[in-house]
């Protein structure tokens, strides 16, 4: 074959090739927008169009495409400039992907949920793709879908703990008498309403947080001292279960005895979602380690970012699970966790949780021999914490101040009932033949944290 036929075939190749891609963009249902480096739209398919409001390709072409995709968050607040998180990863040429934002027509006749990709195409001077598809639909369909397991786990928990309380009764020697084998019995259906209730909890608890009706909020917090707080909560559970444990980095780990950790590392965290956190991650480790294994906790800074790990010596995480396990419901199947209960939610709200204070998490494994799950977080400076402590200080003075003065009854003109008087401090005598009751005695409140101080090997 002579060079002139060889080129000639290529040429058609090529046509053919351009040809079949022109179909397949001109016939799917995804809108496509062809960017260059500055933003300009170079191609936009016929679906974009149609999304976008737009009548022909001339009319877009040639323009910035933060003019013709105007993009909102889920509130329907406008995004524009570096609020506009497409806009930032196109100049940055980094790979975008949301479902979270919408689609507002430029003719503003419409509005859409909206799936939305970025895909860089190189380097920094190269084109950059866009991919958007209408889920309007979709996420309604999940909303509806949440709606009803946020109703159903919420009216089944009252039963599941009434279940849960009458077997706790019929299993305490003081209100019950059973044999041993019916004693057996409601022991497993104890253990099991309980497993029921925490799946009726979590199940919630991810419908909140999924819909967005439970949002963070922000406490100023020296990290260390809080995570050691939460962590030391779950000792009593660590020691029933002849686990070690211990707090604090490996440098201060000598002959096996952890000291204190004096590091102060600030940072702004919703408490409670830092303690399901870690209730979640110390649970997992009890669960999955084995008498005689090890917990290790730890909080440090980490240059702009708080870092706190929760490490075991338990049975691991197979590399095939590894990329999975913070999916919503997900759970390794193995011989080793076949026989051990759960959700399949705890990982997941781990992850929601952390996101949502604008961390992440993730995890380091060897099966058999150990898992280490990493929490960051955004770190503040004591400046920081100072001021922020400063506001909720005040603001918590201004609520007291702004609350009415408590309204006096009106006394009724013509009352139809004596009005009983408050109950005395203490007894009052009848008037034929007193009897001096004895003054109960009120116990003091309870620590709320009454744990040992001490570390635990």
């Amino acid at each position: 074959m002579s060079t002139n036929n060889a080129l000639a075939n290529a040429g058609e190749n090529a046509g053919a090739n351009a040809a079949l891609a022109e179909l397949a963009l001109n016939n799917i249902t995804d809108g496509v927008l062809i960017i260059d480096s500055n933003g300009i739209i170079k191609m936009a398919n016929p679906a974009a169009l149609a999304m976008l409001g737009q009548k022909s390709t001339s009319d877009m072409v040639g323009l910035d495409f933060s003019l013709v995709i105007k993009l909102e968050n889920s509130e329907g607040m406008p995004l524009e400039g570096e609020s506009n998180p497409l806009v930032m990863a196109a100049h940055n040429n980094t790979a975008f992907s949301s479902r979270d934002l919408l689609l507002a027509s430029v003719n503003a006749e419409r509005q859409m949920g909206i799936a939305i990709n970025l895909i860089p195409t190189g380097g920094a001077h190269e084109d950059r793709i866009i991919t958007f598809r209408d889920i309007t639909k979709e996420l309604e369909e999940e909303g509806a879908q949440m709606e009803f397991v946020s109703t159903a786990s919420h009216e089944m928990r009252t039963p599941v703990a009434s279940i849960e309380g009458y077997l706790a009764l019929a299993l305490n020697p003081q209100t019950a008498t059973i044999d041993a084998r019916a004693q057996q019995y409601l022991m497993q259906a104890h253990q099991a309403s309980q497993h029921l209730g925490r799946l009726f909890r979590d199940l919630l608890d991810v419908t909140k947080l999924d819909d967005g009706k439970l949002k963070p909020r922000f406490i100023p917090v020296e990290i260390v001292k809080l995570v050691k707080e939460l962590a030391d909560e779950h000792i009593p559970m660590i020691e029933k279960h002849h686990l070690k444990y211990s707090f604090g980095t490996p440098d201060e780990v000598i002959n096996e005895t952890p000291r204190r950790v004096d590091q102060v590392v600030y940072g702004a965290v919703d408490i409670d979602f830092l303690r399901e956190i870690l209730d979640n991650l110390i649970e997992n480790a009890v669960k999955y380690t084995k008498e005689g294994g090890a917990i290790w906790v730890n909080a440090r800074g980490d240059g702009e970012k708080i870092l706190i790990n929760v490490t075991d010596t338990g049975i691991g995480i197979a590399p095939d699970d590894l990329n999975h396990i913070f999916q919503k419901f997900y759970r390794a199947d193995n011989s080793q966790t076949r026989t051990i209960g759960g959700t399949g939610l705890g990982l997941y709200l781990v992850k929601t949780r952390a996101e949502a204070m604008g961390g992440r998490v993730w995890a380091e494994s060897s099966f058999g021999e150990g898992t280490t799950f990493y929490v960051s977080l955004p770190r503040i400076s004591e400046e920081e914490y100072n001021k922020r402590k400063l506001v909720l200080e005040n603001e918590a003075m201004a609520a007291k101040q702004v609350q009415p003065p408590p309204v006096a009854p009106v006394a009724s003109a013509t009352p139809t009932a004596p009005v009983a008087p408050a109950a005395p401090t203490t007894p009052v005598a009848p008037p034929v033949a007193p009897v001096t009751q004895p003054q109960p005695q009120v116990q003091p409140p309870t620590p709320i944290n009454n744990q040992p101080q001490g570390e635990i090997k």
